[in-house]
């Protein structure tokens, strides 16, 4: 589902909203949404490549809010693509969308609402680490909300325009009214509650008046996935008055339908206001229509049972035989990536847009290599398989059919059993995949091995390669994100992300997006192969507007001693891990530029 245009505008529009204050209930809450939402709203960087310890305290905040007033939050995310097809083009053209928007985010210093690459990550780990049950759909996510929500009988909190059309028993809390930052107290027991608005389709439909049952059909005429209606569309918009062209649209399709009782009666005269068309056309729109309004039939939830007692759902029937049964359990638990599901069942993914400027290359392109040791091991090493990736080319998206690699010891690996691999030999494959050796990460806290071996592989593989001030300034936000974990913190370093600028250095975020990337296909990977490296702390690992404001000063001559305000654990911890990086046998690019020299006074 793509959402109505001009629906949430019509509705805010309305006086359809009751206040409530809402408390002492279950909230089924669409993830993907919220996450968005948090981010956003928040004011938080987007141009550096993104403020995770700040993003995850704003989680935590968000989760207290709602235990104190005794809500009990049930996150629902998105999984893999729309396997139909039917939203390929819409997918395409909003991701061309977004790639121009993080250009012009690099070179104008605007926020374009891009998501950082590890944000999402980061929303699922903090949301695990504070105990907030969560599930990943097999797809797409709203039906799966709209269903739970419906037999729980408790409200949904989300901005998607489709759950003003899902007949929800408790209704809907929307996203931008839910005022959660501000909890309040009331009553002689002086309880705890957040003031929100909720909307159910029964004022609406009194407000419009229109019947219930028809409400689905609304949506499939105003907003199509399976067929495309311009013929009926530009009628209504014609006909709207002056305002909004979107809203006005959808108040004259509104009106029309009045007349109608029943879906049926309302589809068939839509047919009849598109004139005379071919047998073909008149049966692609009636099967479109009934597929689109089927979409709001809400079936049997899927994942109460998850939610009680821990059971995966059924895969799609599509999916059978194609994923494992021992992966629906940790994609449920969102321990897998949804990724997976694109890979097994389309052989095809999309790599999201990061802030970057369009005359330099993807960032994706350094870390092709991870992802293809992720593809040989779901589909194997044949001649003939290819995954096709759609990613940015300039300033277009382009796709590029890509080769999984089954080398080494992943050769010895099989999907069906991955599960009972040897722990050994996942360490070796994923060892292998970032071309590091056991030994360079023996000495280093677990939780900080996997980090610093992807550092080993960006410095191998970053086009261009990154200096040292780069590499410093890195080590040193990894020092930081350590203190704070630890809640020691670092004044010293702290302070310097309050003065770093909303334009980007082109050169920097290139740099660090690609290391991010790096980090991404390489948390995908270990977890494909059942974390034999410790998954890190994904919220301390990278502090964009610091690491970006540490650079030139780096450059400038002033010493990491002085930046981390010569505290003695600090500075031992930063040796050693840029110890670590540096004396690696992968690591010889950057000695043989002759720059290993400016890091002799570790």
């Amino acid at each position: 589902m793509m959402g109505v245009q001009g629906l949430y505008s019509l509705i805010n529009a309305s006086q359809i909203y009751q206040d409530v204050c809402f408390r002492d209930s279950r909230l089924v809450i669409d993830g993907c949404n919220l996450c968005y939402l948090l981010y956003y709203d928040s004011g938080l960087d987007q141009n550096h490549g993104g403020e995770y310890a700040a993003f995850e305290d704003l989680i935590g905040k968000f989760v207290k809010a709602l235990k104190d007033c005794r809500i009990e939050p049930y996150v629902v995310l998105d999984g893999g693509t729309d396997i139909t097809g039917k939203k390929l083009d819409t997918l395409k053209k909003k991701a061309e969308q977004q790639i121009q928007k993080a250009h012009a985010a690099a070179e104008e210093g605007g926020k374009e609402n891009i998501m950082p690459p590890l944000a999402k990550k980061v929303f699922k780990q903090t949301l695990a680490q504070l105990e907030v049950p969560v599930a990943q759909c097999f797809g797409e996510a709203d039906r799966e909300i709209a269903a739970l929500a419906s037999e729980w009988k408790c409200p949904v909190l989300s901005n998607d325009s489709d759950f003003y059309i899902f007949d929800l028993p408790a209704g809907l809390l929307p996203t931008p009214h839910f005022q959660w930052e501000a909890v309040e107290r009331s009553g002689s027991r002086r309880e705890s509650f957040i003031r929100c608005k909720s909307y159910t389709t029964s004022s609406f439909c009194t407000l419009f008046n229109i019947q219930p049952q028809v409400l689905p059909v609304f949506a499939a005429l105003a907003g199509n996935d399976y067929v495309k209606l311009q013929e009926l569309t530009s009628r209504w918009a014609r006909s709207a008055q002056a305002g909004s062209r979107s809203v006005g649209r959808l108040k004259e399709l509104l009106r029309w339908l009045k007349s109608f009782q029943q879906p049926r009666e309302a589809v068939e005269a839509a047919l009849r206001l598109m004139g005379n068309l071919s047998r073909q056309r008149e049966e692609e729109v009636l099967q479109g229509l009934s597929l689109g309004t089927e979409e709001y039939q809400l079936p049997a939830s899927d994942l109460k049972q998850f939610f009680t007692d821990g059971t995966a759902p059924p895969l799609l029937p599509e999916a059978v035989g194609l994923v494992p049964d021992w992966a629906r359990l940790p994609l449920t638990q969102g321990r897998l990536t949804d990724d997976i599901l694109d890979v097994l069942l389309l052989k095809r993914i999309g790599l999201g847009p990061m802030v970057d400027h369009g005359s330099l290359p993807s960032a994706h392109l350094t870390s092709r290599p991870l992802r293809q040791v992720m593809y040989g091991l779901l589909l194997g090493g044949g001649p003939s398989v290819r995954v096709e990736e759609s990613d940015r080319e300039d300033l277009g998206l382009s796709s590029c059919m890509v080769r999984p690699a089954l080398r080494g010891v992943a050769e010895q690996l099989k999907l069906d059993s991955l599960d009972k691999a040897a722990h050994s030999l996942c360490h070796r494959v994923f060892l292998e995949a970032v071309g590091v050796k056991p030994t360079r990460l023996s000495g280093l806290p677990p939780h900080l091995r996997l980090p610093v071996a992807v550092t080993c592989y960006w410095v191998r593989e970053a086009s261009p390669p990154p200096d040292c001030s780069l590499l410093q300034a890195l080590m040193l936000g990894l020092v930081t994100g350590e203190t704070q974990r630890e809640r020691v913190g670092n004044r010293a370093l702290q302070s310097e992300k309050t003065h770093c600028s909303q334009k980007p250095d082109l050169g920097v975020v290139h740099a660090y997006n690609q290391w991010q990337a790096c980090m991404k296909d390489s948390i995908h990977l270990n977890q494909l192969l059942g974390c034999p490296l410790p998954e890190p702390h994904i919220a301390r690992l990278y502090q964009g507007p610091l690491v970006h404001q540490l650079v030139p000063r780096l450059r400038t001559g002033t010493t990491p001693e002085l930046l981390l305000n010569s505290d003695p654990t600090s500075i031992q911890l930063y040796r050693d891990l840029l110890a670590a990086v540096l004396e690696s046998q992968e690591t010889t690019a950057l000695s043989a530029a002759g720059r290993e020299e400016n890091f002799c006074s570790l």
